[in-house]
């Protein structure tokens, strides 16, 4: 079910040229421990100036937008929650033009899925993701990444989360990801 879906998510953005990665739950089952997730989170390489191309391919995908005011919603969220309404399956689509996030779609990793290349988030952008996010969640997600995926590249993970500390008040990023590293 979720195979195809993102198969098919994989095909259309790509026709419509527009650059994404998957993220959340579903590159966690990736890279990661498997677990229940429910939806699809997907961070996407434009502002909402391409909310309309994004629509269009919403609508070729019969992914039905939530919000009531669909403008509205995106300008104050950054963010177009879909559904697919045959599988129940939400699909998250997150605008972001961020240094970051342009550098870690760039990175993606291409994962067929019935013949189709998706791009995922590579698993140093996922723990990058899920320490920014910082719930206990999050946490165990980075924990059974780092686990199962011993190549990771730490000095990157340290790069991206002392720049989030140099922009932040609370600069608890790098020192969350040291502590799970000594565990």
């Amino acid at each position: 079910m979720f195979e195809e879906l993102l198969a098919k998510i994989g095909t259309v953005l790509n026709k419509y040229k527009l650059p994404y990665m998957i993220i959340g739950g579903q590159a966690v089952l990736l890279y990661g421990e498997p677990r229940l997730t429910r939806d699809i989170d997907i961070t996407l390489g434009v502002d909402i100036d391409f909310l309309d191309t994004l629509l269009d391919a919403v609508q070729e995908l019969s992914l039905k937008p939530l919000p009531e005011d669909i403008q509205s919603f995106v300008r104050q969220t950054m963010v177009l929650p879909a559904l697919n309404e045959t599988t129940g399956i939400r699909v998250d689509f997150i605008f972001s033009f961020t240094p970051f996030e342009t550098e870690a779609i760039k990175r993606a990793r291409k994962i067929t899925l019935m013949d189709q290349a998706v791009s995922f988030a590579s698993p140093e952008d996922v723990i990058i993701h899920k320490i920014f996010a910082g719930r206990p969640r999050d946490i165990e997600d980075v924990k059974s990444i780092l686990l199962k995926n011993p190549e990771i590249d730490i000095q990157y993970i340290r790069k991206w989360l002392k720049e989030f500390d140099e922009s932040s008040d609370e600069k608890i990023f790098l020192k969350l990801f040291e502590e799970i590293l000594k565990r």
